[in-house]
C-alpha cells in the first residue's frame, strides 16, 4: 500500500474518542504506510492518546475543532451553522486535498448534506448514495442501496446507483457482479413505475450486469452481487433484518443463560447458528461508503464499538488504494454515452 492520510471525525457517534482514538491506533498497526488526522477536541483526544501509551507524532496528527454536530442537528442547519465542527473540518480536508478520505460516526443527513455541498457530485450523478456489506448465506457477497440518504428518487438516479454499487462491488470482488433491483415480486409485471422504468434502463445497459427484481426474502441469499432500491426502503429492510437478528440472539439467549447444561448443549449442537445471527450484527460489516462524490467518505454506525470502528477504517483505505471516484466516473460515462445510441 502506497502512502495515504485519512482524517477522523473524531467527535462522531455515540462514544468520540473513546472508540475512534483506540481504532485508529490499531488501524495503523494493520496498515504500516497510513496516516491519520484526527479533528476533534485536542484535549480529550491527547488524553486517549496517552492513556494507551501512543506518542509516533509521524502517523497521527490532531487538528482542533471547538464543536461537534449533534444527532438532533437537521441537514440545513447543518449546512449553515457547522463552521468550526469536527465533522465540517475532516470533509474540509478532503475538499482542499490535505487528506484522501473522511470516516464519521456522526449525524448521517448533515454528514451528506455537508459532504455533498463541500466534495462536490461526480457528472452524470443526481445525487449520493449510502451502501454497505450485506452478509449472505455460503461465500457470496452482496452490497444494498441506498440505505437512507435518499428518501425519495426517479429512475435515472435508481440507475445511477445500480452503476455506482456495480463499481464498488467489483472493485473488492474481482469481477463484474450481478445486479438487482428490490421489489414486492420477481415478475416483470410487478413493482411501482419507477422501479419498472429503472429495469429497462438496466436491461439496455451493458455496463451493469442486471439479472432482474430480488425480493425482500432474497436479500441474504446472494442472489445478486448488487441490490439497488431507494433509501426509505433500503433503510427500512436494513434495520428490519438488524431487529431481526436481535430479536432471535436475544430469545435464544434468554432461554439457555439460566441452565448451564442447557448453554453447553446449545454451545455443541447450534454454535454454528450463533455463528450465523452474529454474523448479522452491524459491527461485523460496519462502515456505509456515501458514493456519488468527488472524494472518499465512510459512515459508521453511531453505536459501533473499536472494533466496528476500525472496519470502517479498513473501508476507506481500500476504497483509496482502488481509486474509487474515478472508477465510477469512468464507468458512468460509458453508461450515459451507451444510452445516447
Amino acid at each position: 500500500m502506497t502512502g495515504l492520510t485519512i482524517a477522523l471525525d473524531a467527535m462522531g457517534g455515540d462514544f468520540g474518542p473513546k472508540v475512534t482514538v483506540p481504532a485508529t491506533v490499531q488501524a495503523l498497526s494493520y496498515f504500516p504506510s497510513l496516516k491519520v488526522v484526527l479533528v476533534g477536541n485536542k484535549p480529550d483526544i491527547t488524553h486517549q492518546l496517552v492513556s494507551l501509551n501512543y506518542n509516533n507524532a509521524s502517523r497521527i496528527s490532531i487538528v482542533h475543532a471547538e464543536s461537534s454536530i449533534g444527532n438532533d442537528i437537521s441537514p440545513s442547519q447543518a449546512l449553515r451553522s457547522s463552521r468550526g465542527t469536527s465533522m465540517r473540518i475532516a470533509l474540509e480536508l478532503v475538499a482542499d486535498g490535505s487528506v484522501d478520505a473522511c470516516i464519521s460516526a456522526g449525524n448521517t443527513g448533515a454528514l451528506m448534506a455537508l459532504s455533498r455541498s463541500l466534495l462536490k457530485l461526480l457528472p452524470g450523478i443526481n445525487r449520493p448514495a449510502l451502501v454497505s456489506a450485506l452478509p449472505t448465506l455460503g461465500c457470496h457477497q452482496s452490497w444494498l442501496l441506498d440505505l437512507g440518504a435518499n428518501v425519495s428518487v426517479n429512475a435515472d438516479t435508481l440507475f445511477q446507483f445500480a452503476v455506482m454499487g456495480s463499481v464498488l462491488a467489483e472493485a473488492q470482488l474481482g469481477y463484474k457482479p450481478s445486479v438487482g433491483l428490490l421489489n414486492i415480486g420477481e415478475e416483470a409485471i410487478k413493482g411501482n413505475d419507477l422501479v419498472k422504468r429503472c429495469s429497462e434502463m438496466l436491461q439496455q445497459c451493458s455496463v451493469v450486469n442486471y439479472i432482474g427484481y430480488v425480493e425482500g426474502d432474497q436479500l441474504y441469499t446472494g442472489k445478486a452481487n448488487v441490490i439497488v432500491c431507494d433509501g426509505f426502503v433500503g433503510n427500512v429492510s436494513l434495520k428490519t433484518s438488524e431487529g431481526v437478528a436481535k430479536l432471535l440472539l436475544g430469545s435464544m439467549n434468554v432461554h439457555i443463560a439460566a441452565n448451564p447444561f442447557k448453554k453447553l448443549a446449545a454451545k455443541c449442537l447450534f454454535g454454528d447458528l450463533f455463528n450465523m445471527l452474529n454474523h448479522l450484527n452491524p459491527d461485523q460489516h460496519n462502515g456505509a461508503s456515501l458514493l456519488g462524490l468527488h472524494g472518499i467518505v465512510v459512515k459508521s454506525h453511531g453505536r459501533a464499538d473499536v472494533s466496528a470502528f476500525q472496519h470502517a477504517i479498513e473501508e476507506a483505505v481500500q476504497e483509496v488504494e482502488r481509486q474509487l471516484p474515478k472508477k465510477i466516473c469512468d464507468r458512468l460515462e460509458a453508461a450515459l454515452l451507451e444510452r445516447q445510441y
